[in-house]
């Protein structure tokens, strides 16, 4: 690429320094308020059809089509009080008054008592036992405090154990291990349903009301009450926040600033350098607020990358500004040539890392479009801060220091006794045994892009462990978040309940095919069984509560004799499950109890074409365990007969997307490699008339995609929501390194090295700033590891292989594959004859 016109750029630049200065300290300011309008979460509005052409997502949406959903739940949101007496019993009469005053207080606040959704908004067991000692099914909350009131202990454990039968739909409010019939339980729950308005209808309960009655719980204590919404999360939260700062920040901080202190040896190169950090962030903020682009995963992932990159640039400018500096120069002359030199790097940098980012405008989903974008503005306001404001204040605080009597000459990090073999052994490599070298390199990648069919996948990693280590440091430093109120009233109602919406608390297997086959019920059996061994079914008592065409049929028959005796005709084993005739089954059922038939089995146009079963699941279990699990009864439904099942619930709509995803990122690199290639072939064949030198620049990321898909399978580190996007990220990150070698390269051989002398200088002057940035970049990531989640520790995994084998990559492949170029298409000698040159000093 020609420096001409960027010569002339720079040299504006290093020339009027202060003007510089004040026109991006303008520039900054009023790009940076455009932060004030910054929208933090991307429009996931449909989102959510992205994903519509998987398998479950069909069959969710056949479900909702043909069993359809209830109107009232789709207008309303649903809060959970948990009501707990450690030691105690929250069904005596006491605490079952208690509980009913609790309510009465929520519902005289006006807030609480609008919100609420008609007369029976609050279900809990305080009521029904309450209603039921009124003799009113319709009694209000005064009534039923009074009428519970009157009775005696012993009365009021009678309607308890008359209420909490075994086939009774309360017993969903009690814990897992409460013995239906019983009067005795340590803790129970209560649910309010309140009207949903606005955001509300797809979001949790107002904020107002969440707040009633979480104040209202933190005011009672004999039992206790308690909440787990956003009011009572906020202090987990916070603590969450400031364990993390504290764990992870100094250790990240003390390895930057100790890489930064042995790469630059210069306190205000270090200060210098974060300032243009820190401006790039800022700026990329700054625009997307302008632009009214949502920031998203940007606000997560953008900081990080932009600080990597940026403390990469800061690297070069000032290594390559240390060599070009001799010992008679002033300041301007040679910053004019390094940051010429450099900038043309950048700007490739630039364009292809930019088409990498944006390649991720293919993805279906807005929130990976949105980082794709926000990425792509980070990345360019690196570009423009370091070859504008970093260099002019480069300039004037090392104007200021000399003209006080500060020397301010400093040697590049690449020349130092230790670093210049170990840089220079790459080249060395590259002259014995370029082939074997290339040849080995991709033979191990390859191997690597096999292991992705076999790396774990994971739709979310919800694991809340904590090493005990890490509870017990010192100090502020110690991880205390697993010693809240919440993270342990969380943890209690996991262990104890099943999820308060079924949404989340059920997953459903759709049984499609000849369902009046008198085979179904057989295959229903199997798969109950199979739900009955399952660790991720949660159990009422000892019992798995399946609801599913069997358990209906047996509940209808229990009250109604007429449908009864037409299972007794179908019953031919005399297990209350008919055998034969369930077409006849099927009309009877639908005669007599209609509603309760039609959320079992499908009948369109007078047709039986599906049944299903609702399996209830545990709390707390990681996605991908509830997905296998689940898939596992539908495959015991299945069997060898003619039936299909289809495990529908958010772990198996998420395991698809998940794996719709992994698809759709392999999609996206690949595209993304081969605009890049594209682009860089142009642009070389332009600038170096070379197209294959191009090529070749873009060879070691593909190679380095490999060996990060191979270090996470040896690393164990899953494919996830996170990792999928984040590969894609790599394409990103490898490109930096690369083509600051070959650019550097390039030059050198149009200043009249032969191939392999330029290939040394080029590795050897570029190498020590990759290193420097691979190792600050790369040890600021691996602090992440110190984290209890495992998705932050899985995002750290990646890049840090991301990182480091991209380094690896650019200093002891590339200079292999730079090399078998010259021999193929360069004009003349590879390597300089002169004793004197650096080809000696290479092979010395």
């Amino acid at each position: 690429m020609s420096r001409d016109p960027i010569g002339a750029f720079v040299g504006f630049v290093t020339r009027h320094n202060r003007i510089v200065l004040v026109v991006m300290l303008l520039l900054t300011a009023g790009v940076v308020s455009g932060i004030g309008q910054l929208q933090l979460e991307s429009d996931v509005e449909g989102d959510s059809d992205a994903f519509g052409d998987t398998t479950v997502a069909q069959k969710a949406d056949y479900v909702a089509e043909h069993y359809g959903e209830d109107d009232d739940a789709s207008s309303t949101v649903t809060s959970a009080v948990y009501v707990r007496d450690e030691g105690g019993n929250v069904l005596s009469k006491d605490a079952l008054l208690a509980a009913l005053r609790y309510q009465q207080s929520v519902l005289d606040d006006p807030t609480a008592a609008d919100a609420l959704a008609g007369a029976d908004g609050v279900r809990g067991v305080p009521n029904l036992v309450a209603r039921r000692a009124a003799g009113d099914p319709d009694a209000d909350l005064a009534a039923q405090v009074d009428a519970l009131a009157s009775l005696n202990e012993s009365e009021v454990r009678a309607l308890v154990s008359e209420t909490l039968t075994a086939d009774s739909e309360a017993l969903d409010l009690l814990p897992s291990d409460y013995e239906p019939g019983t009067a005795t339980a340590e803790s129970m729950r209560m649910e309010f349903a309140f009207e949903a308005t606005g955001d509300d209808a797809t979001g949790g309960t107002p904020a107002d009301v969440q707040r009633v009655l979480y104040e209202t719980a933190n005011e009672r204590d004999d039992p206790d009450f308690f909440t787990t919404g956003q009011h009572a999360r906020q202090p987990f939260v916070q603590q969450s926040n400031q364990d993390t700062i504290w764990l992870i920040l100094p250790p990240a901080l003390l390895l930057i600033l100790a890489v930064l202190a042995f790469a630059y040896r210069d306190v205000v190169d270090v200060v210098v350098g974060f300032v243009g950090v820190l401006v790039s962030v800022l700026w990329m903020f700054g625009i997307l607020g302008w632009l009214r682009i949502p920031a998203g995963m940007t606000l997560i992932v953008g900081p990080v990358l932009i600080t990597g990159l940026s403390i990469d640039y800061g690297l070069h400018v000032f290594m390559r500004y240390r060599e070009e500096r001799g010992p008679d120069e002033g300041i301007r002359e040679p910053m004019r040539r390094s940051t010429t030199s450099v900038a043309v790097a950048f700007l490739l940098v630039t364009v292809t890392a930019a088409v990498g980012f944006l390649a991720n405008l293919a993805n279906p989903l807005n929130i990976v479009r949105d980082l794709g974008v926000g990425i792509t503005l980070g990345v360019v306001s690196a570009f423009v801060v370091f070859v504008t404001l970093v260099p002019a204040l480069k300039i004037s605080v090392d104007g200021l220091l000399e003209r006080i009597g500060l020397d301010r000459r400093k040697a590049p990090l690449g020349e130092g006794a230790v670093l210049r073999p170990f840089l220079r052994s790459g080249v060395v490599l590259a002259r014995k045994a370029a082939p074997a070298v290339v040849l080995v390199t991709v033979l191990l990648a390859a191997a690597g892009a096999v292991t992705y069919a076999d790396v774990d996948r994971q739709a979310y990693q919800t694991s809340t462990e904590v090493a005990e280590w890490k509870e017990d440091l010192p100090g502020p430093m110690a991880w205390e978040a697993t010693d809240t109120e919440y993270y342990r009233n969380s943890q209690y109602v996991q262990q104890h309940y099943r999820s308060g919406d079924d949404r989340r608390g059920i997953t459903q297997v759709l049984v499609q095919g000849d369902v009046t086959d008198p085979a179904t019920f057989q295959h229903l059996q199997d798969g109950i069984a199979a739900a009955e061994e399952s660790r991720a079914v949660f159990e009422q008592g000892g019992v798995v509560p399946v609801r599913s065409p069997i358990s209906v049929i047996r509940s209808v028959a229990a009250t109604d004799e007429e449908f009864a005796a037409v299972v007794r005709e179908t019953d031919e084993d005399g297990d209350t499950v008919p055998d034969r005739d369930l077409e006849r089954v099927y009309d009877a059922l639908f005669e007599t109890a209609p509603d309760r038939a039609a959320t079992v089995i499908e009948r369109t146009d007078g047709e039986y074409r599906s049944v299903r079963m609702l399996v209830p699941v545990k709390q707390g279990l990681d996605v991908d365990v509830r997905g296998e699990e689940m898939r596992a009864v539908a495959a015991a439904v299945e069997g060898d007969g003619p039936l299909t099942a289809t495990a529908v619930g958010p772990a198996t709509i998420q395991n698809a997307e998940l794996g719709q995803l992994a698809d759709g990122i392999v999609k996206t690199m690949v595209l993304a490699l081969g605009v890049i290639l594209v682009v860089l072939t142009i642009i070389y064949r332009v600038t170096e008339g070379s197209a294959l030198l191009g090529a070749l620049t873009v060879v070691p990321i593909a190679l380095v995609l490999g060996f990060v898909l191979g270090g996470m399978y040896l690393t164990d580190t899953p494919i996830t929501f996170v990792t999928a996007l984040l590969i894609s990220l790599a394409v990103g990150l490898g490109i930096d390194y690369n083509i600051h070698v070959s650019d550097r390269f390039a030059q050198e051989l149009d200043g009249g090295k032969a191939p392999v002398d330029a290939l040394s200088t080029a590795v050897v002057g570029t190498g020590g700033a990759l290193l420097g940035s691979a190792l600050t970049s790369g040890g600021a990531f691996a602090t992440l590891l110190l984290h209890p989640s495992p998705q932050l520790r899985g995002f750290g995994m990646l890049v840090v292989l991301a990182l480091s084998l991209s380094f690896l990559v650019s200093v002891f492949v590339l200079p292999s594959l730079l090399v078998l170029w010259a021999q193929y298409a360069y004009d003349g000698p590879v390597e300089a004859e002169s004793e004197g040159s650096d080809t000696a000093a290479v092979g010395s």
